[in-house]
């Protein structure tokens, strides 16, 4: 989308740009170097590095030892780090948390599901308090938790969490396992999703500090608010993140489409980039699924909303106007 203005907007713009505007097919585009076909081979490597330590050693196909022998390769080979606590945006995509080691429990969670899967072994997860746990599908889970070295296999799966006495994983066992609900693909997309909503809206608010989403839904008085619209101002927000944020939550939407609080949020973004008519859209879509005392809340605001687009629209016509014609 940069290229491609860039490009509208100087004509002479070479190089690069132009040859990014060519891309019309998604595994046409490069991510650091590679194509998305060629990050998803990564996991192919990292699998048949598994297979390799597994031949080295000399051992069998237990499923325990499957797990640790991708355990090594992934944290004492490639030297993967698993943060508890999201902060920053590039460790929850896939291509740079396999080229820089570091990423959040979701995608950690993603890549050790995927490269067990590829060695025949499947591993679920489930979201537990704030943290995504991971572990295999057995019908014996207590050898997960037996303690080896001071740290279970369970523990060194999932990072710190499980022996951190705030998280709610410190207090599982293998039967409190079985009663946790798994995690479809959906359900992992959605998190993975959200998480990118939430980093992308902290890095665009930055210079805001404390600054809400939800802020610009306090009481509306009528006719103060609205005598003074035409000196409405919004916060100062970085564009290219705020750009990232929606588009997420646009991606969300598609796999939870009745989710309310979502469709508010996502009209929020629109608001904060100053795409009333679609913020309007949303909002009112918002509306006929929320609870009634939060659609007397969103209500004035979307009329509100309203104002903006129509004066947005005069502003137009006036720059319009006021070009001379040659």
């Amino acid at each position: 989308m940069d290229a491609c203005s860039l490009l509208s907007e100087r004509k002479g713009a070479t190089g690069q740009f132009k040859a990014l505007s060519e891309v019309t097919d998604v595994e046409d585009i490069s991510l650091a170097g590679k194509t998305i076909s060629g990050w998803l081979k990564e996991l192919d490597v990292i699998a048949a590095e598994v297979k390799a330590e597994l031949i080295s050693r000399e051992i069998g196909c237990h499923l325990l030892e499957v797990l640790e022998a991708v355990n090594v390769v992934l944290f004492d080979s490639r030297g993967f780090r698993r943060f508890p606590v999201l902060v920053d945006s590039k460790f929850s995509y896939l291509h740079t948390v396999l080229s820089y080691g570091c990423g959040s429990a979701i995608m950690f969670s993603i890549i050790y599901i995927e490269v067990c899967r590829r060695l025949g072994v499947t591993v679920v997860g489930s979201r537990v308090g704030e943290d995504f746990l991971i572990w295999p599908q057995s019908g014996n889970l207590v050898e997960l938790f037996r303690s080896a070295s001071g740290h279970s296999l369970f523990a060194t799966i999932n990072g710190r969490c499980v022996k951190d006495p705030r998280s709610k994983a410190s207090e599982l066992d293998s039967g409190s396992l079985l009663r946790l609900d798994i995690a479809t693909n959906r359900d992992i997309i959605g998190i993975a999703l959200a998480n990118l909503i939430r980093l992308h809206w902290k890095r665009a608010s930055k210079a805001n500090h404390g600054l809400m989403l939800t802020s610009p839904l306090r009481p509306v008085h009528p006719g103060k608010d609205k005598a003074n619209m035409g000196e409405t101002s919004l916060p100062l927000l970085r564009p290219q993140e705020l750009r990232l944020a929606i588009m997420a939550s646009e991606r969300l939407l598609i796999l939870q489409p009745d989710n309310w609080t979502l469709r508010r949020d996502h009209g929020l973004l629109l608001y904060y980039s100053r795409r009333y008519v679609e913020a309007v859209q949303e909002l009112s879509i918002c509306m006929a699924f929320a609870p009634e005392e939060e659609a007397e809340i969103l209500e004035p605001f979307v009329e509100k909303l309203h104002l903006l687009r129509l004066l947005s629209s005069w502003e137009c016509l006036d720059q319009a106007d006021s070009v001379p014609v040659s």
